[in-house]
């Protein structure tokens, strides 16, 4: 009975916002076909305080309300956002801990909540990154070693699947059954991909050694994640990531260039996103990214530049989206600005979005805007440790239930990281550099032998991308990683 008064009330309010006939189609398509329900959680005064004027709304079977206080607070910041804001974010709901079927009816094994911080606190000690930058003005960073001082206890690869938290936007996207609806909602996922940045300007991810691996699956969020470092000069870093509602496949490569007070990241790469439902194969690029304050101040990250999403499984043009990450020439009320519009085939702008990418994202027009994402609240007390979400907390946890399963090139058995995250930073360097001296010596012995490293999960398609191989979970399931032949990476 809640859960039907809630559900009335949503659809209430619903129909008194702009755009109501759109969601109320798409909302009743999926009720006929009875999808996974969402969970809305109370976003904390950290990620900007909200009035009660407009609710999300967000295609599902049932809702599930949390508690709204009246004593939420408008920000002072003169930003658009503080008139358009809600007090929910939305994500999908966890599955209670037991056993579960999957769609093959195996059993899976019951698992232990995820852990809710980290072993340490954040150990940094200071560190001159003058005497290591000045040489190095204008040069690509990703080949200069630095002091594990300046890591963060993630690498690249599970970064790549810190981009998935939001991953139930592509599921509502596959759920909706108008196109350009669908392309909003991949928007947005593109854009939650960039808000966990915003709290961890201050540090960098380990880089992964070449055949390094990284494996995630999560039950409550449905999706399986693989990734594997398949390059190290260029350094190129490859992952496929599917469930039953998508796939979403991509090789990256990054360039750093440091430029005296501030150092850009350069991607290099495409996002693709499959919808099996309506068959839509979707193209992205990234934006850069630059840190300011590298050398003194407080650190802070942007993202700058122009993110085209085309669909290039129709075979005519069906439109495009294009998201504009602003440039600001320091931090102020327009930090952070994202908008994007859908276009049709003509070029006509069908839908507008406009928000912040730390933030959230809307709908509309300002006046009348609905909220299609809003990132999570933070965890207590995160800024001690290196600023991370408790999706970014749960990456590195090597519990003994998935150990066995794991291949020995899992991220999560690399000692310097794992140092690093329980606070011992003499121990982690000393184990970096013996990881890194190994690493060469591999590298010398291909060279010496005219042989070239060939990655175990993923292959380089016709076009030089780097695609799965499907195999990684099929041997998975004996296990059967101790038949393979694994370089000695640690």
């Amino acid at each position: 009975a809640t859960l039907k008064s809630a559900y009335t009330s949503l659809c209430a309010e619903r129909d008194r916002v702009r755009n109501t006939f759109e969601f109320k189609s798409i909302h009743e398509a999926d009720m006929m076909d009875g999808h996974c329900p969402l969970l809305q959680q109370v976003s904390n005064e950290s990620r900007g305080s909200v009035p009660e004027s407009l609710s999300e709304f967000f295609d599902a079977k049932e809702y599930l309300l949390s508690a709204s206080s009246s004593e939420n607070e408008v920000s002072d910041n003169d930003s658009c956002l503080s008139d358009v804001s809600d007090n929910v974010s939305v994500d999908f709901c966890t599955s209670e801990a037991g056993t579960e079927k999957d769609d093959e009816g195996r059993s899976r094994v019951s698992m232990a909540p995820p852990r809710s911080r980290l072993p340490s606190v954040c150990m940094s000690e200071g560190v001159n990154l003058w005497s290591i930058l000045y040489s190095n003005i204008g040069k690509d960073l990703s080949k200069v070693s630095m002091p594990v001082q300046l890591n963060e206890p993630l690498n690249t690869l599970q970064r790549l699947c810190e981009e998935m938290e939001y991953c139930h936007l592509l599921d509502t996207a596959a759920q909706t059954h108008d196109s350009h609806m669908r392309m909003v909602y991949v928007a947005a996922f593109a854009v939650s991909s960039y808000a966990c940045t915003f709290t961890r300007a201050g540090m960098k991810p380990f880089n992964p050694v070449l055949g390094e691996t990284y494996e995630c699956e999560r039950v409550d969020k449905g999706f399986r994640f693989v990734s594997e470092q398949v390059s190290h000069h260029p350094p190129v870093s490859a992952s496929h990531c599917e469930s039953k509602n998508f796939t979403l496949w991509q090789d990256v490569r990054w360039k750093n260039k440091f430029w005296g007070k501030s150092m850009e990241i350069l991607p290099i790469g495409t996002t693709h996103i499959v919808l099996p439902r309506s068959g839509d194969h979707y193209e992205l690029n990234r934006v850069t990214s630059c840190i300011h304050n590298i050398l003194s101040g407080q650190r802070w990250i942007e993202h700058y530049g122009e993110i085209t999403i085309k669909n290039i499984s129709a075979a005519e043009s069906t439109g495009l989206c294009k998201v504009t990450f602003f440039k600001s020439s320091s931090r102020g009320p327009n930090t952070n600005k994202v908008e994007a519009v859908v276009m049709n085939a003509e070029g006509r702008v069908v839908h507008s979005i406009f928000g912040k990418w730390n933030e959230g994202l809307y709908l509309g027009d300002p006046s009348s805007a609905i909220c299609i994402w809003r990132a999570n609240p933070m965890p207590e007390d995160y800024q001690q440790y290196y600023g991370f979400t408790q999706f970014a907390i749960e990456l590195n946890e090597l519990g003994e239930s998935i150990r066995p399963f794991l291949p020995r090139t899992d991220t999560r058995f690399r000692p310097d990281q794992r140092l690093l995250e329980e606070g011992d930073i003499a121990g982690a360097e000393e184990q970096k550099e013996r990881i890194e001296a190994l690493q060469r010596e591999r590298r010398k012995i291909l060279q010496e032998n005219n042989m070239t490293h060939t990655p175990q999960f993923f292959r380089q398609s016709e076009d030089d991308s780097w695609i799965s191989n499907g195999t990684y979970w099929e041997l998975r399931k004996d296990p059967g990683f101790s038949k393979l032949d694994f370089p000695l990476l640690w």
